[in-house]
């Protein structure tokens, strides 16, 4: 019996050693709210992460159905990455809730809101209201719409990542600064291909677009939506037109997921045009990750504002 104790207690030590290595080698099981931040986790995470998107590229984000796959899917997580500044506010709190993961839960560990350290524009001031439309309180939350925030979202998610696996620390710094070196060659591209447009002036349909228009130097003189998702009525429709004319502006932002009726009534007015961008990764077939979104954007931009310029 004594011969039989060496061999089972190397065994059993070899055991253990298999267990750990499997663990520190395990995947990263992580879940976004947008494709946007699953494509940039997937930039620093590469073959270390698992990554899950709730809503699609198509989808309003601000109005996600949950499905009960979601909550199977963000019980497995072991980071979640929000967008924060009050987007998900009408559906992710009871998703969370619903999935008893305590490790993602708001404040815990595997928790990342991704709006912490990037430039956050549209912050109102004053007393907020009903009455003043879906205004999110904290600052316009379509903030990875600007590359810079990107690259900022990115750091926070090489970070966080190498807290929860810091055995992939060296990969994930590696993999953050490729993309750091591809986004800031892209990002000279993108102002080249704009420049000759700095100043001018466009409307949008919702209030997606001011970190896009701010990075690329374009103005936003109006939107269709009188307010944050309210449905334009025939005397703002008419007023937005008596402007539009009055400023020249030719070019109609639209989000795919909005009806392009209201908007081409309007172009059709002031002889201009609407333009359908993706406000995510996802949002048309092109857009296949997060440089390739503004790739898109951009392209589609610049011809749409040398068409109606002459630029």
């Amino acid at each position: 019996m004594r011969m039989l104790v060496r061999p089972v207690v190397a065994a059993m030590a070899a055991v253990a050693l298999t267990a750990v290595t499997a663990t520190a080698q395990s995947k990263v099981n992580v879940v976004t709210s947008t494709e946007d931040l699953a494509s940039i986790a997937r930039e620093v995470g590469g073959d270390r992460v698992n990554i899950i998107a709730l809503a699609r590229g198509v989808q309003d984000p601000h109005f996600v159905e949950p499905k009960p796959s979601f909550i199977l899917a963000v019980n497995r997580a072991d980071l979640y990455i929000a967008v924060g500044r009050e987007l998900e506010i009408g559906w992710l709190p009871p998703l969370l809730t619903s999935s008893r993961n305590a490790r993602i839960q708001p404040g815990a560990r595997g928790y990342l809101d991704a709006s912490l350290n990037v430039r956050i524009l549209d912050i109102p001031t004053g007393q907020i209201t009903r009455a003043m439309g879906d205004v999110h309180p904290l600052g316009n939350p379509h903030y990875w719409l600007d590359p810079g925030n990107g690259r900022r979202i990115a750091q926070a998610i090489r970070d966080k990542l190498s807290e929860l696996a810091p055995d992939g620390r060296a990969s994930f710094a590696q993999r953050y600064d490729d993309f750091d070196r591809r986004l800031a060659a892209a990002e000279k591209r993108w102002d080249a291909a704009l420049a000759p447009y700095k100043g001018t002036k466009l409307v949008t349909y919702h209030r997606s677009w001011p970190n896009f228009m701010d990075r690329f130097g374009l103005e936003v003189i109006g939107y269709v939506e009188p307010k944050p998702g309210i449905p334009p009525s025939p005397s703002h429709i008419l007023a937005l037109i008596e402007e539009m004319k009055r400023q020249m502006v030719k070019v109609i932002v639209v989000e795919p997921y909005f009806s392009l009726r209201t908007p081409q009534s309007i172009a059709s007015q002031v002889g201009g045009r609407v333009l359908v961008l993706a406000p995510s990764v996802g949002g048309a077939k092109e857009a296949t990750d997060y440089i390739q979104l503004f790739e898109y954007n951009v392209r589609l931009l610049a011809a749409a504002l040398k068409d109606v310029t002459g630029k």
